[in-house]
């Protein structure tokens, strides 16, 4: 015979359940389980000094940064965590665009909505006191957090359009940009970390395209900085249906931003056209024997030296672009050790710099690759009119991505880097981390010149027996 509850047992279980179910909701740290990317994002904070996880909207890079936010706060840090650590309690600063949008973002995140406070990131139990930001509702201005230590953390909300000046004065652990903020506001964030060793985490869609914050992390290396990139494809909380979904649901000229984390560039993309239109898989499509073969290089030193392989199909005139590299401080000797293994026989077209001579020897450029066994064109590269407008060849690119005749393998990481930050400033192209592009553009323009291996000339044949016996 079952058991029969009275009523007090019956209000003792029920209160249990209330107190499981209170706690499971006010501890959501305890159960956070981060997807490779955010964890690469957390990782990188024991290195980098400042971090950047540029992704697309709603695929959760707000939501990672506020957990280990609470981390840094509470000093609650799981088994897994190989990020930055601090054993006392930290000041930090967190900044949206208005306090509204903090208010709907980084303070839901981490602390839950005005009316089940606690219910974020950071625990219920550990939030000491908080305090309301004026004339909007259910803001937060400064938050008291407990450390597991005994003493108390405190996180101060910002907003941007504040001004400059609300980022002085104070010395911080932590700053965290959610959303891109302006460069004066970034770098007074930054500069408040100097005292402290502290760090910078910043989380955003790069809708502003080419600002002059997204530069710092794109283009311009440094030691102490990294940029983490998170798709739509990394967000394992979506099904393919649902990613296909969202993606068509987007404009097209802000489709990669919003889904892939790649800067807005407007009509200052060189290349308006989204990358699934000139993608390939190599797997699925390998080189035929019979294509045409030519490369392109564009020499460098302080900005890497390009080099692309391309295969053209010569019945159907579809060039794909099949292997490519940007090599930084790498001397002819060192290029030419890369390329001779991808397949000496293919000419190379070289731009007009490899007619300078080098200041020691007094050889052309050009001459020196081709002394180290690489099959350069006699002369440097030109349009059949003898041209060699660097627009003309844009155009010709363009023209080949619209109307599907030119097609770039998916794993070139470097081509694809700079596809996606090639743009124009005031109408004129942008001449910065283009190497790779130059060189596909070179490859293009001398694809009169392409052969396939059973076509190359014995006297080139013959000079590369030399080269290696020799």
């Amino acid at each position: 015979m079952a058991a029969v509850l009275t009523d007090n047992k019956k209000e003792k279980l029920l209160a249990l359940l209330r107190e499981r179910d209170r706690r499971a909701r006010t501890n959501l740290l305890a159960t956070y389980k981060p997807y490779p990317k955010q964890i690469e994002f957390h990782h990188a904070g024991q290195e980098f000094r400042e971090r950047c996880l540029m992704a697309g909207n709603q695929l959760g890079k707000t939501w990672s940064a506020g957990f280990e936010m609470a981390m840094h706060l509470t000093g609650r840090y799981p088994d897994w965590w190989t990020g930055r650590k601090w054993a006392v309690p930290i000041v930090a600063w967190c900044a949206s665009e208005t306090m509204e949008v903090s208010r709907d973002a980084a303070q839901r995140i981490l602390l839950g909505r005005d009316t089940e406070r606690g219910t974020g990131a950071i625990p219920g139990d550990d939030i000491i006191e908080l305090k309301s930001y004026p004339n909007v509702a259910g803001a937060v201005t400064m938050a008291k957090i407990r450390h597991i230590t005994g003493g108390t953390s405190i996180v101060i909300f910002k907003s941007y359009d504040q001004g400059r000046q609300k980022f002085q004065g104070d010395s911080i652990d932590i700053f965290w940009p959610d959303e891109e903020p302006p460069e004066s506001v970034y770098t007074e964030g930054l500069t408040r970390t100097n005292a402290t060793n502290g760090i910078v985490m910043m989380t955003y869609t790069p809708l502003l395209g080419m600002s002059n914050v997204t530069k710092r992390f794109l283009m311009e290396p440094s030691d102490d900085r990294i940029v983490v990139k998170m798709t739509i494809d990394d967000a394992l909380h979506y099904t393919q249906e649902k990613r296909d979904q969202i993606i068509a649901s987007y404009p097209e000229h802000e489709r990669e931003a919003r889904t892939m984390g790649i800067p807005v560039m407007g009509s200052g993309k060189v290349f308006p056209i989204t990358e699934a239109r000139i993608k390939y898989e190599s797997g699925d499509i390998p080189i035929q024997p019979h294509w045409a073969r030519i490369s392109g290089i564009d020499f460098g030193w302080d900005h890497p030296t390009g080099w692309a392989s391309l295969a053209w199909d010569r019945d159907s005139d579809v060039i794909y672009v099949a292997d490519c590299f940007g090599v930084r401080n790498s001397t002819p000797i060192m290029t030419a050790g890369m390329i001779r293994p991808k397949g000496d026989w293919i000419p190379i077209a070289w731009p007009h710099d490899g007619l300078q001579h080098d200041k020691g020897s007094g050889e052309q450029l050009a001459e020196q690759y081709r002394n180290q066994g690489l099959n350069m064109l006699p002369n440097r590269v030109t349009f059949e009119d003898g041209t060699n407008g660097v627009e003309a060849g844009i155009m010709d690119m363009y023209d080949r991505m619209q109307t599907g005749r030119l097609k770039v393998a998916s794993h070139l990481t470097d081509f694809w880097s700079e596809f996606r930050l090639y743009h124009r400033k005031d109408g004129k192209i942008v001449k910065e981390n283009d190497d790779v592009i130059s060189a596909v553009r070179y490859a293009i323009m001398g694809k009169r010149y392409a052969v396939t291996k059973s076509e190359t000339a014995p006297l080139v044949l013959n000079f590369r027996s030399q080269f290696r016996h020799g």
